[in-house]
């Protein structure tokens, strides 16, 4: 043959409401941009659908905020999901598997603010893909709020709230004597127990952006003596005594770090840092549209043979041609 083969083009509907179709019958689909062929039964496709692009995704909820109560517990780190390459997702997950993006359709983003004092970070959302916010620090008792990672037990005995599978690890327990909260959760390891510095729990580092960067550590818990530090990745220092939490760093997930105890109510917890959601993909395959409104990014950056947008805030939609 000297002339390409021209097959007869059907949308998916137009092709299942082809009459009697006999074995053998084939057509191009113009939907999927596939062969498609009748064997007798059913319509079967001879190649993946060609419409769609694989892209890698790190998406990183908002941590959580210490409570202001003295002394508190650091906050645990907003959940952490990760589809690049070969690294590792929270709470000792592995890599999750990339999406196929369809070209033209429209996707979600949604930057989780960190949680404030007392509350749960905010959810971060990419597509199907989403990372729920660092649990919040307690006080005297208290269990530790839940969330992506965990946030760290109240003083007194109080027990370390729990992380989410494949996203993050449980805060640390409380303890009497002296008064100290648990460290919060982080991405890559449980927080710490009163029973020592409340240290909290690591973050995660990720290479997405062409350098390694450590991102969802948690908050560090309050103390009556000795503070926690806060963990690599973003993660508030606990409050010594006579001192506040730290905050969380933007756009790590960090969870906020537990005020110190005493009387002295200009103190306070930390709140914890927002999240991120970072999208990588090969640049021969797509593009990504330039209308974003509703997101702050950083536009279009290159690493390699590689494009990558980094989302800092907002809400809104975004897609590929």
């Amino acid at each position: 043959m000297d002339d390409p083969l021209a097959l007869k083009s059907y949308t998916t509907a137009q092709r299942d409401a082809l009459s009697s179709p006999q074995a053998g019958d084939t057509i191009y689909n113009s939907e999927t941009g596939t062969i498609d062929f009748y064997n007798g039964t059913a319509w079967n496709a001879t190649s993946n659908n060609t419409f769609t692009f694989e892209l890698s995704s790190l998406v990183i909820a908002g941590g959580g905020g210490g409570q202001d109560a003295p002394p508190s517990s650091g906050a645990g780190a907003g959940g952490y999901r990760n589809s690049y390459a070969s690294e590792t997702s929270g709470g000792g997950a592995s890599t999750e598997n990339p999406l196929n993006i369809t070209f033209g359709a429209n996707l979600t983003v949604t930057v989780g603010a960190g949680g404030g004092q007392g509350n749960q970070g905010n959810s971060s959302v990419f597509s199907t893909i989403s990372s729920l916010g660092g649990g919040n620090g307690r006080s005297q008792g208290q269990t530790g709020g839940t969330g992506g990672s965990g946030g760290g037990g109240g003083w007194g005995g109080g027990q370390g709230g729990s992380g989410t599978l494949n996203q993050g690890y449980d805060g640390g327990n409380g303890a009497s004597n002296p008064a100290r909260g648990g460290g919060g959760g982080g991405a890559g390891s449980q927080g710490g127990d009163g029973s020592n510095p409340p240290h909290a729990g690591a973050g995660l580092s990720s290479s997405i952006t062409g350098s390694a960067v450590f991102r969802g550590g948690g908050g560090g818990g309050g103390s009556d003596s000795t503070g926690g530090n806060g963990g690599n990745g973003g993660g508030g220092n606990g409050g010594s005594a006579g001192h506040s939490g730290g905050n969380g760093s933007a756009n790590t997930g960090g969870g906020g770090g537990g005020r110190a105890g005493g009387s002295d109510n200009s103190k306070n917890s930390g709140t914890g840092g927002s999240g991120v959601v970072i999208l990588r993909w090969t640049t021969a395959d797509a593009t990504i549209g330039g209308t974003r409104t509703g997101l702050t990014d950083g536009g279009v950056q290159t690493d390699g043979s590689d494009s990558y947008i980094v989302f800092t805030a907002g809400t809104g939609t975004v897609s590929f041609s």
